[in-house]
């Protein structure tokens, strides 16, 4: 008795398959104007980074400029979102996501958090998001998750983070129609 197995479109047996996701996928943001890099590193996973304008708020202040964001997402919801006839490509998908934001001091743009003026923020916590690329390439991202804001020059302290994002992506999405087997 013999078998054969061939490679199929889903890689159901492969762990690490990229069956959803985007390899890379690169975006402009309109709403907090900057860009986006996304890659996956496994099945559901990706790492993301983007810099682009932000607001920070936590028990001691805010302050609002250039942000960094760098994000590990583990996207849950792929296959419900097939069998419903929804679209994933471009990554639409929902996420839970470890966080972290650098604001930086020299590009900050307002502020009134005391202290010495060259303070760095950086924000580490986690986040609940949902992202949606639509045929035509555009993006929308939203998050909401807390952390903690780590002062470099000022008081540390717990807060928010709630980041609201429409874009472009600009690499080729991959076509995806649901296909059952």
């Amino acid at each position: 008795m013999a078998f054969s197995f061939g490679q199929t479109e889903n890689n159901y047996g492969d762990p690490f398959a990229l069956v959803n996701l985007e390899r890379h996928q690169f975006k402009f943001n309109f709403l907090s104007p900057g860009f986006t890099y996304e890659f996956a590193i496994a099945k559901n996973v990706t790492v993301s980074t983007s810099l682009g304008l932000g607001f920070a708020t936590y028990q001691e202040g805010y302050a609002f400029g250039l942000v960094m964001n760098n994000r590990a997402r583990y996207y849950y919801n792929f296959n419900r979102r097939l069998q419903n006839g929804k679209n994933v490509s471009g990554n639409s998908a929902n996420y839970i996501s470890a966080a972290q934001a650098i604001f930086f001091s020299q590009l900050r743009l307002a502020t009134n958090i005391e202290g010495p003026s060259d303070f760095n923020v950086g924000f580490f916590g986690v986040v609940h998001g949902i992202q949606r690329t639509y045929p035509k390439g555009f993006n929308f991202t939203a998050e909401i998750g807390a952390g903690y804001y780590k002062g470099d020059g000022v008081f540390s302290g717990f807060g928010p983070l709630i980041n609201l994002n429409f874009g472009w992506v600009a690499t080729k999405r991959k076509s995806r129609k649901p296909t059952f087997d």
